[in-house]
């Protein structure tokens, strides 16, 4: 069975571009670690649904129109100290894509570039952690190379 749960998963951040988008040119990258993540949300490509009614057949014809790369939400406990909170927050600052690399417990990667869209410092009650929220907007380049998947052998 190939089914895991995603303990030991890990986001990176790199404020560099890859030179090529594809799984050697983000690898040439150096990420740095976001630590304290609880929960890296979802992503995925998904398509804008385009429908033709042709008075003649009454029927909807159902098509796939432009993409989008899709948006992960990400809560953390908040490490004013860590490195990759430290770069991730100066993202949400800047008009930048940033590269982001994903690395599963079983070693698939998701390499794809992002813009960070918000930081938000969550102080929530006397028995929660202080958290943050972070917003990643998934981008395409302009050849439409969204997310990389490297799955490992």
């Amino acid at each position: 069975m190939s089914v895991r749960t995603s303990a030991g998963t890990t986001l990176k951040i790199s404020a560099a571009a890859p030179a090529t988008f594809d799984a050697a040119g983000y690898a040439a990258l150096t990420f740095t670690n976001v630590a304290e993540i609880t929960d890296l949300g979802e992503f995925g490509r998904e398509y804008a649904l385009v429908t033709h009614n042709p008075i003649g057949s009454r029927g909807t014809v159902k098509k796939k129109g432009s993409f989008n790369e899709g948006t992960m939400a990400l809560k953390l406990g908040l490490d004013t100290d860590d490195a990759g909170q430290i770069l991730i927050k100066a993202a949400s600052l800047s008009d930048n894509d940033y590269s982001f690399q994903i690395t599963s417990q079983n070693g698939d990667k998701y390499y794809f570039q992002a813009q960070v869209m918000n930081f938000k410092v969550g102080l929530s009650t006397v028995d929660a952690v202080t958290s943050a929220s972070v917003n990643l907007e998934l981008t395409s380049s302009s050849a439409g190379v969204g997310v990389i998947e490297v799955l490992a052998a």
